[in-house]
């Protein structure tokens, strides 16, 4: 595991450029198990064309460590129950609406190797400043439940997130957010088919923008 005692100031939070869509996609695949949920290179670089301020990545010593993704979206024009391919135009967001209320996160990634950085952490400060920045009324996403498989013979999708939010359970990904400040609000069935693992199901999270104004 890499320290940050002395280093933390090379790490950089900044906006994801062009030229970075390479490395961010190398970093996806080895995010997620399996990889073929990751988004391509071709995908990061038509989020950063069409919103480059809703795409960010973390640097450490010159290289990048972590990204995520996001689109500005009205949840009024979708159902309540949807997929990431629906919110997202197939990961491609040629569907983002600078004029909506809602920054939807589509993905979070973060280099194996530099787990234990509080790079997820900074990833989704820098979320929190830029829904305040662009006065929108929340940030909104799927969240993955990757530990749900191990349990989903012995109790519903309804059960694990119950016990997960009071803590008898612990998923990487749900336990985060909730410490994040997100509230789970619902479940959706089939949010991403290629993830086994949360058996295909995601947790619609929300962070309530407390200076929004409408």
């Amino acid at each position: 595991m890499n320290s940050l005692k002395n280093d933390a100031n090379e790490i950089i939070v900044r906006n994801s450029r062009v030229e970075d869509a390479d490395r961010i996609a190398e970093i996806a695949r080895l995010t997620f198990d399996p990889p073929e949920i990751a988004f391509t290179k071709e995908h990061y670089l038509s989020e950063i064309n069409i919103f480059p301020k809703g795409q960010v990545c973390v640097e450490y010593k010159g290289e990048i460590i972590g990204s995520c993704s996001s689109l500005i979206v009205n949840m009024d024009d979708y159902p309540k129950q949807h997929s990431l391919s629906q919110i997202a135009d197939d990961g491609y967001i040629r569907n983002h609406n600078p004029n909506g209320k809602n920054l939807y996160g589509i993905d979070v990634i973060v280099h194996p190797d530099y787990q234990g950085m509080k790079v997820g952490k900074k990833l989704y400060e820098a979320r929190r400043q830029l829904c305040q920045e662009l006065n929108l009324e929340s940030i909104v996403f799927g969240g993955r439940m990757p530990n749900f498989h191990q349990y989903a013979e012995r109790m519903t999708a309804e059960e694990y997130v119950e016990k997960v939010i009071k803590e008898e359970l612990y998923d990487p990904v749900l336990t985060f957010q909730l410490k994040r400040g997100f509230s789970f609000k619902y479940l959706m069935p089939g949010y991403l088919p290629t993830d086994p693992a949360s058996m295909y199901t995601a947790t619609f999270m929300e962070w309530k923008n407390k200076g929004y104004k409408s």
